[in-house]
């Protein structure tokens, strides 16, 4: 088959890959169905993160599975799934409290932006739909596999209530999919920071109901002057920079929440 595979900084080959095997008897092979480039592949693409060998592309992924290993009980063959970025068995302690991307037994999945995928410890990486979904169903099913989860995780992580304010730092796909996850828990209030006038139409679409331009002090100042000068319940950081960090959390209240895509903290 073939498959692409990152070389260096602006190389992407399409080149033939061999096709994938059930390696482990919890393995599952499925058929890509549709694939994405993610934020994340941007870094080594730019030559910010360094690669030591060619690397074959992709972790966000849907498809249909054609092969299970002996031990995988959860997903069958010619069920449509979904599956994340690592890899994970659901059952250990780190999974048990819901953070499967940290599985004691984790495993990084790539090479999604290819015909034929070898998934790791399927049983828990897989989610399979109650039907074959319809061709424009699929996009948004893919979503599911990195954004929309990494969104709904800060958002849990923040503590998201019902009738609380929310303030989201970042308006990426990742960010725009917090404020759908924030809207979806139930915050009354939800204030984008954004300055591209297409992505502030999306937030608002989501649910957000105010936005902020500023950056910086002045990005704190204007969500404390929207909060009377409180700050907000929840603060969703979707950025990963320090300054974006220390913007979320000085834009917190005082005991309240920083959700990032990687870790939660209370103030």
């Amino acid at each position: 088959m073939r498959g692409a595979v990152l070389y260096g900084p602006r190389d992407v080959r399409f080149e033939e890959r061999e096709v994938p095997k059930i390696i482990n008897p919890t393995d599952a092979v499925i058929r890509i169905s549709s694939a994405c480039v993610c934020g994340s592949d941007l870094w080594p693409y730019r030559g910010i993160q360094p690669i030591a060998q060619p690397t074959p592309m992709g972790h966000e992924y849907c498809g249909i599975v054609e092969e299970v290993g002996s031990a995988v009980q959860s997903v069958k063959r010619g069920q449509f799934v979904i599956g994340s970025f690592f890899a994970s068995d659901n059952v250990c302690p780190t999974c048990r409290i819901g953070y499967q991307s940290s599985c004691q037994h984790r495993e990084l999945v790539g090479g999604a932006q290819a015909p034929v995928l070898r998934v790791p410890l399927a049983d828990g990486t897989l989610v399979a739909t109650p039907d074959l979904p319809s061709e424009d169903l699929i996009p948004s099913l893919l979503t599911l596999s990195d954004v929309m989860g990494t969104g709904w995780f800060a958002a849990d992580a923040a503590n998201v209530k019902p009738g609380s304010t929310v303030a989201v730092v970042g308006d990426g796909a990742v960010g725009l999919l917090g404020i759908l996850s924030a809207k979806q828990m139930g915050a009354a209030r939800i204030i984008a920071m954004s300055r591209h006038a297409s992505r502030q139409k999306l937030a608002r679409e989501f649910g957000a109901t105010d936005i902020v331009t500023e950056r910086g002090d002045e990005g704190v100042a204007r969500i404390k002057e929207l909060t009377n000068g409180i700050g907000a319940d929840s603060v969703l950081e979707y950025v990963g920079t320090q300054e974006s960090m220390m913007q979320a959390i000085t834009s917190t209240r005082p005991g309240g929440h920083v959700g990032s895509e990687l870790l939660t903290c209370p103030l």
